[in-house]
């Protein structure tokens, strides 16, 4: 039986938030079985909590921001991410800020963190929904959908009118029961257009933002010097966001989710319009699957 998973160790990090421009500390500190994901503000008199749910989500301009207790977190999907890809069920996230640190753009820094505190396997077994039947949202041209699927598989694609985003690097599909999460998704770093930072910064957006930390383009090109990890970066990291998005279901997802110039609105959209439909879903058992991620049978440092 596959089993919950926290992390073995606490383990502390910092970075500064893409958006907000401030220096957070960020620490991660292992949970008991069937806790979730759970934010907490150090900072904040008393300290206030925030489960990572898709019901807490709140805003979702340029990224996704969970709100409880009369707090908020910015930025959560691509750490959220790392622990969708790693398996891990529960934790504790403890921040001294309100918002995540971008690190470098993509999730392969909370990967490497969260491997370096160890994952510990838990008594408890994992919690799998399946979808039953297609449930789609839509807006202005662009979709994201949920379709039956005995497996978990994510298929995206963009669209940019840039001469570095051509037609063949726009598709995407990531099946995470065969594709390795760490090698393919984790790496790909957000992006940006260069004609965009000034209107964004004026909103007080994108004020931690450099290329230390994100890709950004010109009217013609990349402008970071070391270019791309991948020739289509862009669209694996609409995966990678989408990834992150869909850990606030609380479940494993069992099923394939389709993207069409999706986002974090429409990410969280589609989740309500499942869970509002019953017909649409069931929780079910590890044996009624038949393709597993493969990450999950990694191996653990230990059991409880």
């Amino acid at each position: 039986m596959l089993h919950q998973r926290t992390i073995a160790n606490s383990v502390e990090t910092s970075g500064v938030g893409l958006h907000s421009g401030k220096k957070v500390q960020m620490s991660l500190r292992p949970a008991s079985q069937n806790s979730g994901i759970r934010f907490r503000r150090m900072d904040t008199d008393p300290v206030k909590e925030v489960h990572a749910i898709s019901e807490n989500v709140t805003d979702t301009n340029l990224g996704t921001t969970i709100s409880q207790n009369e707090t908020s977190i910015m930025t959560v999907e691509h750490l959220l991410s790392a622990l969708a890809g790693l398996g891990i069920d529960n934790l504790f996230i403890d921040l001294h800020g309100p918002e995540i640190p971008i690190m470098d753009g993509s999730a392969a820094s909370f990967v490497l963190l969260i491997e370096s505190a160890g994952i510990l396997e838990q008594s408890a077994p994992k919690k799998f929904l399946r979808i039953k039947k297609n449930i789609r949202v839509e807006e202005d041209g662009k979709f994201a959908e949920f379709r039956p699927y005995n497996g978990y598989r994510l298929t995206f694609d963009i669209e940019f009118e840039h001469p570095m985003i051509q037609n063949e690097l726009t598709h995407y599909s990531f099946d995470f029961s065969t594709m390795s999460f760490l090698e393919q998704i984790s790496r790909a770093r957000t992006f940006g257009f260069l004609k965009d930072i000034e209107s964004l910064r004026s909103n007080n957006l994108a004020l931690g933002g450099s290329l230390d930390n994100a890709i950004v383009l010109d009217d013609y090109t990349i402008i970071n010097k070391d270019g791309l990890r991948f020739e289509d970066e862009f669209v694996r990291h609409k995966i990678l966001d989408a990834v992150g998005d869909l850990y606030l279901m609380g479940h494993i997802l069992v099923g394939e989710y389709y993207g069409f110039k999706s986002g974090h609105d429409l990410n969280n959209k589609l989740i309500r319009k499942m869970y509002s439909d019953v017909s649409a879903w069931e929780e079910i058992r590890e044996e009624d699957i038949k393709e597993i991620p493969i990450s999950y049978w990694t191996a653990s440092l230990g059991k409880v």
